[in-house]
């Protein structure tokens, strides 16, 4: 099967598999943008898109559990066990399973596998990207509604006298974890990307200062 049909089967095998109330942060549409990034990703690096990074960029999120899940270290583990019986049935071939199971399983920030294969850091870098940018922000303040956090700190938004807190407040999340994802990009094309993506949020930062008659964060 080629790209264009597969892709189409991924679509429709993730849509028959959507539960009500999916987190909005990692639904199709996610899938989409992360395939969108892969494609991206891999022609800067020269190299063709291939089932297995579709399929990958399809099914890494095949379970989601919330960010304070006791297993949530593991969901990357789980969606790449249960993404081989989705591929097997599309026809891909063992080894094209075998190969987009490990680049699932080694996406993940939390799951302590490293990528040793091109798909696997293009896949890594795809997904990252989601959490940079006007789209980072977005689903930033999303998940971090889900679990009931507040927006930010309203006596100190960006943590000048404190030390910042992303179980209590989204908008540290920016300073904990997302500004510093791009030193964690494995390819060049993703690095950039990602380096482009983290100043469009740093300008949002600004913005937000201004708006809160705040100084501007030094993040």
């Amino acid at each position: 099967m080629s790209l264009a049909p597969l892709r189409n089967a991924l679509r429709e095998a993730l849509e028959s598999g959507a539960q009500d109330g999916q987190d909005g942060a990692h639904d199709l549409a996610h899938a989409d943008r992360v395939w969108l990034n892969a494609r991206t990703i891999a022609h800067g690096e020269g190299l063709a898109p291939s089932r297995i990074l579709l399929c990958a960029a399809y099914l890494h999120d095949l379970v989601t559990l919330p960010k304070d899940h006791p297993k949530r270290a593991r969901a990357a583990s789980m969606s790449a066990t249960a993404a081989g019986p989705v591929m097997q049935a599309l026809g891909l071939t063992p080894t094209e399973i075998a190969q987009a199971r490990h680049a699932i399983e080694s996406h993940s920030w939390s799951g302590g596998t490293a990528p040793a294969s091109p798909e696997a850091r293009i896949l890594r870098d795809a997904d990252r990207l989601e959490a940079l940018g006007a789209i980072g922000i977005a689903r930033c303040f999303a998940v971090s509604g889900a679990l009931g956090r507040q927006l930010f700190d309203a006596r100190d938004p960006f943590a000048k006298e404190r030390q910042p807190d992303d179980a209590a407040f989204a908008l540290d999340h920016f300073a904990v974890k997302l500004l510093k994802l791009p030193e964690t990009f494995l390819t060049p094309t993703g690095r950039r990307l990602a380096e482009e993506r983290a100043a469009a949020m740093r300008r949002y930062l600004i913005d937000l200062a201004r708006e809160l008659g705040s100084p501007e964060p030094d993040w």
